[in-house]
């Protein structure tokens, strides 16, 4: 589905951006793997894709630097020669209620998640113009949608990509470039195996599917969307999240 294409994804190193990577390289596309500081991590990850038969390199660079996601961009055309897939998958959480959380810590949040959206997206978007083509799938959250008490900048975060993929998919549609926000709920991955099974429990009460998601799951509707299946979907958010927001 995704021969010959070229697809950058960000914070790719563990969990849903994994994941898509691997996703993205079974489906056929070459895949550039940025990190910010999971060296080993991104490198384990390219052994495992190219001992499938893939395509991929790693380039590190954090994302909330406009200077390094140009360099995250520029890798890639170098390296392949276009750039066809960008998903933006980078953040980080810094969790705590709001008269605890300190200026920095809401500051850092959306500078990862959501203004390195912004500084990817811009670099990207350049060389899709030129293409008249490009997938851009952005990874929001259910929280985004919902909120969530103690996460007031992460839901910040999240809800700013929902409004700038919508904002983005009117700019950039008549140029043939879709794009998507995907909103995951409760995903298995390093941040929920800390959970204690009764705080589990608890989460799943409000799940219709009573089950943790997978980072396949999401991986899965990232490949739908990056394939020419999706090219009349554009500027939607869709959640994987086993039912738990309707």
């Amino acid at each position: 589905m995704l021969t010959g294409k070229v697809a950058v994804v960000t914070g790719a190193g563990r969990g849903i951006g994994r994941a898509i990577a691997l996703k993205l390289s079974k489906l056929g596309a070459s895949v550039v793997i940025n990190y910010r500081s999971s060296i080993k991590e991104a490198q384990e990850l390219i052994d495992e894709i190219k001992s499938n038969g893939g395509n991929a390199e790693a380039v590190q660079g954090d994302v909330s630097s406009l200077e390094d996601a140009e360099k995250v961009i520029k890798f890639a055309v170098e390296k392949f020669g276009r750039l066809d897939i960008l998903v933006n998958n980078a953040g980080i959480t810094k969790d705590t209620l709001l008269l605890r959380m300190k200026e920095e810590d809401f500051d850092k949040v959306l500078e990862v998640n959501l203004k390195g959206v912004f500084n990817c997206t811009k670099h990207a978007s350049a060389i899709m113009l030129k293409q008249k083509s490009g997938r851009i799938i952005n990874i929001s959250s259910v929280i985004g949608l919902i909120g969530n008490a103690g996460q007031a900048n992460y839901a910040a975060a999240k809800a700013g990509i929902i409004g700038f993929t919508k904002s983005i998919a009117k700019e950039l549609g008549g140029r043939g470039i879709t794009v998507n926000a995907i909103a995951p709920g409760f995903i298995s991955t390093d941040m929920t195996e800390v959970l204690s099974d009764k705080v589990k429990e608890k989460l799943l009460e409000n799940v219709p599917l009573r089950k943790l998601g997978s980072p396949e799951d999401v991986a899965n509707l990232a490949g739908f969307l990056a394939s020419d299946n999706a090219s009349y979907i554009t500027g939607q958010v869709i959640n994987v999240d086993g039912g738990m927001v309707m």
